[in-house]
């Protein structure tokens, strides 16, 4: 199994307190040292409107380097686009979100201008050597639509197959989603784009995440996204405790034999590091204060 490490991004672009770069660039180099190596390194978003992410090109310059790292920069329109391009990014994901409600409550525009962005993204992107994802954010609910059917998300995977993306990843934003949704969204998705990688986000805000991550992967999804440490979490959805843990989800991969590549024992340390850098109390992850089993 594969391991997105989105804490760099997803897990630091929610927390209230906003980190020095250096420290953001020590989290990806810790992260590399664990054995990982795609990381969702930054956002290339408006700074007045993301500022936990407004340093994007200074942190690229400071880890692009490194030879293990494999670098995402997360883009929402050819502006982003361009400056992940500049800031020597090897991937890029752009997010289309399924629901109505939050589409336009977090970037501005509806699905259909997000699917239209992706459009004008591709090509580019591809002729500039970058590696491309597209996130369909809300495929198992929406903090204002309610249920997001299945149909729906399927219509959008259809939607962006025109310039079908290397990767197309299934995204509990809020943290609603129960397997039986995850089984049949990855069936479906599988039956649209059978030649596409499939990813999978989820959130552990309802304690239903890690069981959505196996069933995902029992469905034939191949990479799943992790923050060490569960740091981050979702502003539409109070109290959240963030994405799955890194160090939880190795855990339950591999006590189930699944191979990784990835040291439990340094992610769980760099999570205990990361929460005390974000003055948290403790990470929101399990296994740095239970330990492994066996010991």
């Amino acid at each position: 199994m594969e391991i997105v490490e989105v804490a760099p991004r997803d897990g630091l672009q929610n927390e209230k307190k906003i980190l020095p770069t250096e420290v953001k660039a020590d989290l990806v180099r810790r992260s590399l040292d664990a054995g990982l190596r795609r990381l969702e390194v930054t956002a290339f978003a408006r700074p007045d409107r993301v500022p936990q992410m407004a340093d994007a090109e200074d942190l690229m310059a400071q880890v692009r380097d490194d030879p293990r790292l494999t670098s995402i920069g997360l883009v929402l329109n050819r502006r982003g686009l361009d400056r992940a391009i500049d800031a020597g990014c090897d991937e890029v994901t752009v997010v289309v979100v399924a629901s109505e409600g939050l589409a336009l409550r977090n970037q501005g525009v509806g699905t259909a201008a997000q699917i239209e962005a992706w459009h004008a993204i591709a090509p580019v992107a591809r002729a500039a050597g970058l590696g491309t994802s597209v996130v369909v954010a809300a495929s198992f609910g929406c903090p204002f639509d309610g249920e997001v059917p299945s149909e729906r998300v399927l219509e959008v995977v259809e939607g962006v197959l025109a310039d079908a993306p290397d990767e197309i990843a299934l995204a509990d934003t809020i943290g609603v989603g129960v397997p039986a949704q995850v089984r049949e969204l990855v069936t479906g998705v599988k039956a649209l784009a059978p030649d596409v990688r499939l990813r999978a986000h989820f959130h552990n805000t309802r304690n239903t995440g890690y069981a959505n991550a196996l069933a995902a992967i029992e469905s034939g999804v191949t990479v799943l996204d992790a923050s060490t440490g569960g740091v981050g979490g979702c502003p539409f959805a109070p109290g959240a405790t963030g994405n799955i843990a890194t160090e939880d989800l190795l855990y339950l991969l591999h006590r189930s034999g699944y191979a990784t590549g990835a040291d439990p024992a340094l992610i769980a340390a760099t999570g205990t590091w990361l929460a005390g850098e974000l003055g948290l109390a403790q990470a929101p992850a399990q296994i740095g204060r239970a330990g492994w089993f066996p010991a």
